[in-house]
């Protein structure tokens, strides 16, 4: 397998994140369901020597769809077209890419929901008959280019899988939700890290790490990066639980593995709108963000922690916020106090 069309060079956080990527089946931990399902309609494919179904990820940010596009296009013994919704600008760039495809290759396409409206239509025919039909020219004179394509696979990926129209949408043959990570995973995810890059860190320090990783594989490898440098100036090279903790603190995340903005958010919601319910526009203006990152980076998190609960009328501020930011909840009146 080969990785061709990255158009982003990688730095050197890229490459190890490159090198801690599952490289099989065994080393993709977490997700046994999405394995399972994803596993049968490849060996089907290559019993039958076709192209798999074309397959759309979805779920929050750095839960591991990439790595999936990668072990599939190995799995299949296939390049892996590596591309994202807003780099194809132009019917040309998606011409581009299609046409320079072999059989049996993968194309992958991150935040596919961003692709523009004219790019999709001409998608459509693309995934579903392997035909690219072309307008050249414009008025009496415009004629169109029919162009034959190879059998390929396309994977999309997005975190915001509502945003996808109905047409792309019902053209994948599987779609597949990722979840958050439980404890124990994401504890063999970053001993595997560890392993990979050397480093020595104790099981109560694995624990802790894992517990601050808002369930997410690609915050757990962050982290262990950064405590890493810590212990490799702080405690000797050998990542402990103090070490662990002093780290975390000097980032600014907390035991729940809370941010300034995740806390700061939480503050202006008990503190601003008295606990809400409050609208995801009034929360974004007051908060300084954007409506995406919230949606994308904090909001999921929260809900999942059970700090935040989404109503009708607004979000609302759970008394669990309350309690970790210490401040004292009043049901009644939805009040607070220092």
């Amino acid at each position: 397998m080969s990785v061709k069309n990255k158009t982003i060079e990688e730095g050197p956080d890229e490459k190890i994140d490159s090198t801690l990527r599952p490289q099989a089946w065994g080393d993709y931990i977490g997700q046994e369901k999405i394995k399972r399902n994803v596993k049968i309609i490849i060996d089907a494919a290559k019993k039958r020597k076709e192209a798999p179904d074309h397959l759309l990820f979805y779920g929050n940010a750095g839960l591991g769809k990439t790595s999936l596009a990668y072990l599939i296009a190995k799995e299949l013994g296939s390049d892996i077209r590596v591309t994202s919704g807003p780099a194809i600008e132009r019917i040309g760039d998606l011409a581009a890419l299609l046409t320079s495809l072999s059989e049996g290759d993968v194309i992958f396409i991150d935040e596919i929901h961003r692709i523009c409206k004219t790019i999709e239509e001409y998608l459509y025919s693309a995934i579903e008959d392997f035909k690219m039909n072309i307008v050249m020219g414009k008025g009496p004179m415009a004629k169109t280019l029919e162009i034959d394509l190879p059998k390929f696979t396309l994977i999309g990926a997005t975190t915001r899988a509502g945003l996808l129209s109905s047409p792309l949408h019902s053209r994948f043959g599987g779609v597949y939700q990722l979840n958050f990570y439980k404890q124990e995973e994401l504890e063999r995810i970053l001993q595997r890290s560890a392993d990979i890059l050397g480093i020595k860190i104790k099981s109560e320090a694995l624990s802790f790490l894992a517990r601050s990783s808002r369930f997410t594989p690609r915050i757990a490898n962050n982290l262990l990066k950064r405590v890493r440098d810590f212990a490799e100036i702080e405690g000797e090279g050998i990542v402990t639980e103090k070490i662990v903790k002093s780290s975390l603190s000097f980032l600014e995340i907390d035991e729940k593995g809370l941010g300034p903005s995740d806390r700061n958010l939480l503050e202006i919601m008990i503190k601003k709108f008295q606990g809400g319910p409050v609208g995801i526009k009034s929360l974004a203006a007051a908060a300084a963000e954007e409506e995406e990152t919230i949606l994308n980076l904090y909001e999921p998190y929260l809900m999942q922690l059970g700090m935040i609960e989404r109503t009708s009328q607004g979000r609302i501020a759970a008394k669990s916020a309350y309690n970790h930011l210490k401040i004292k909840w009043e049901k009644d009146s939805q009040s607070y106090l220092i």
